[in-house]
C-alpha cells in the first residue's frame, strides 16, 4: 500500500470514528429534548382534570384525569423498578370506564425480599372513583424476550416491559380498546401501594443526557485533532 493510501485510509477511519460519536451525542441531546418537553407538559395538581373517554381523544397530552371506572381481573407486575435504592416491582391493573376504553392503572410499587418471593397480592375489584395523571408508560428500553409470563399467582403476570397489547391480550381485552397511556393514581389516594409522580423513574434526566452528548461530541473532536496532529508530524517528518 502506498503512502498516499495510507493517509487517505487514516483519514477515512478518522472521520468513520468521529462520525459514530456525533451520531451518539446527537441521539442524547433527542433524548434530552424528549425528556425536557415531557416534563414541561407536567399539569399543576390544581390543573382541571378530565374524563379517561376525553384523555384517549388526546393521547399525546399529560392531563389529570378523574373518572370511575371498573378495574379489570388480573394483575402486571413489572420487574427491576428500582424506589429509593431498593428494588422491586410495580403494579399494575387495567380498568375501564363504561362502555369506554380501558386504561392500565399504576397502583405503586411494592419492594421485593432477596430471594425475589412475590408478595401476596389481592387485585382491586369493582367500581371507584380514581384520580391520577395520564403519562406514558414506562420506558421499555431493548425488547429480549417475551414481554410477560405467568407468575404463582393465579391470574397473575411478571412482566420485563409495558407492552400493551400483549398485556391486552392476557387480560382478555382484545375487544376493548386498551388506552396508549397509563393511569399514574393520586398518592393521595387510599387504594394501592406506595408510589410518587415522577415521570422519570428508573432513568436518566435530561441534565444526564446533555452530559453525555457533551462527552461524545469531545470525543469525536479528540479523534480528528489526534488525526490533524499525525498529518503534521508526518508531513514535517517528511521535509527533514
Amino acid at each position: 500500500m502506498t503512502r498516499q493510501h495510507t493517509v487517505f485510509s487514516g483519514w477515512v477511519l478518522a472521520f468513520a470514528v468521529a462520525a459514530v460519536f456525533m451520531v451518539l451525542g446527537s441521539w442524547q441531546l433527542q433524548r434530552m429534548h424528549e425528556k425536557q418537553h415531557l416534563l414541561a407538559q407536567l399539569p399543576s395538581a390544581s390543573a382541571s382534570t378530565v374524563t379517561l373517554a376525553e384523555a384517549v381523544r388526546s393521547p399525546d397530552a399529560l392531563h389529570w384525569i378523574e373518572d370511575r371506572l371498573r378495574f379489570v381481573p388480573g394483575t402486571v407486575l413489572l420487574d427491576n423498578q428500582l424506589r429509593e435504592g431498593r428494588a422491586g416491582i410495580k403494579v399494575y391493573q387495567a380498568a375501564r370506564a363504561e362502555l369506554g376504553p380501558a386504561v392500565l392503572v399504576d397502583l405503586g410499587w411494592l419492594p421485593l425480599p432477596a430471594d425475589r418471593a412475590l408478595p401476596p397480592l389481592s387485585g382491586q375489584q369493582g367500581t371507584h372513583a380514581l384520580r391520577g395523571l395520564w403519562a406514558p408508560a414506562p420506558a421499555a428500553g431493548i425488547a429480549l424476550g417475551p414481554a410477560l409470563v405467568p407468575a404463582t399467582q393465579p391470574q397473575t403476570w411478571l412482566a420485563t416491559r409495558i407492552d400493551l397489547p400483549a398485556i391486552a391480550a392476557q387480560l382478555g381485552l382484545e375487544q376493548v380498546p386498551l388506552a396508549p397511556r397509563v393511569l399514574r393514581l393520586d398518592p393521595a389516594l387510599p387504594l394501592g401501594y406506595a408510589r410518587d409522580l415522577d415521570l422519570l423513574p428508573n432513568t436518566l434526566p435530561p441534565s444526564r443526557h446533555l452530559g453525555y452528548a457533551v462527552q461524545w461530541f469531545a470525543m469525536a473532536l479528540t479523534v480528528l485533532l489526534i488525526a490533524t496532529l499525525l498529518h503534521v508530524r508526518r508531513r514535517l517528518a517528511r521535509r527533514r
